[in-house]
């Protein structure tokens, strides 16, 4: 059995603040974790969870990574788009046009996210989140089609999107160009195994899928740290 996503992670200068945040826009409940990291855990218990975690690497340009909120009417993104500001968010210029639709916001912490137009009809039926969008290659949204088992609902002009056979979040790749990564990201997957798996098996997968284990030797073996065919970072948990 493969790996599901567990939670995207945010590393976060002050993740109790950022939870909070992210809790009051997307209405989940907050859950404290150990070592000072937080999480808000989704309404659906299929979903995944948001984890942030202390760090204090300086945020350095545009994320790789956003997620793209939906709204149901003109008036339902006026009022998400007024709670996020309510929580500490801001406007930001990314270069949108003034005839796009969609609001471009960025959290307390900076990190960019979109508030879309009601009627987008490549997120409906998503939920509320309706998109991660990422940065990425052709080839980064297969392996991640391939880690994850989930099909591909976009293959077109190198953009790239899955999804959960459940539905409910995409996630994205929109192609060339990619940004140039520096540092590490603020945005990753934690993937988790199920407890009757063989982890050791999984992560040889995942490496023969095209990703890179870079923490051999080190650590707690709580976890695998690894990488992407386009370098982004990731963990595998151990089962608990």
């Amino acid at each position: 059995m493969s790996s599901r996503l567990f939670a995207i992670c945010f590393n976060a200068p002050r993740p109790s603040g950022l939870a909070r945040f992210w809790s009051g826009v997307l209405g989940w409940e907050l859950a404290d974790g150990p070592d000072g990291d937080v999480a808000i855990l989704p309404p659906d218990a299929t979903g995944f969870r948001i984890c942030f975690l202390p760090s204090q690497e300086p945020k350095i340009g545009r994320n790789r990574a956003h997620f793209d909120l939906t709204s149901t009417s003109p008036e339902d993104q006026h009022w998400t788009v007024a709670r996020a500001l309510e929580f500490g968010g801001k406007h930001i210029d990314v270069g949108q046009r003034p005839e796009e639709g969609h609001v471009v916001l960025a959290d307390p912490d900076g990190n960019e996210f979109c508030v879309i137009e009601a009627g987008n009809k490549f997120l409906a039926d998503t939920g509320f989140i309706g998109a991660l969008a990422c940065d990425g290659t052709q080839e980064v949204g297969y392996f991640w089609s391939a880690a994850l088992r989930w099909p591909l609902v976009w293959d077109q002009d190198q953009e790239t999107a899955i999804q959960s056979p459940n539905g409910g979040t995409k996630i994205t790749w929109g192609g060339p160009p990619v940004a140039p990564k520096t540092g590490t990201n603020r945005l990753y997957f934690e993937l988790a195994v199920p407890a009757d798996a063989d982890w050791e098996a999984e992560v040889d997968r995942l490496v023969s899928l095209g990703a890179t284990r870079t923490d051999i030797g080190e650590g707690d073996g709580a976890r695998a740290l690894m990488l992407d065919p386009d370098g982004n970072e990731f963990s595998v948990q151990r089962p608990r």
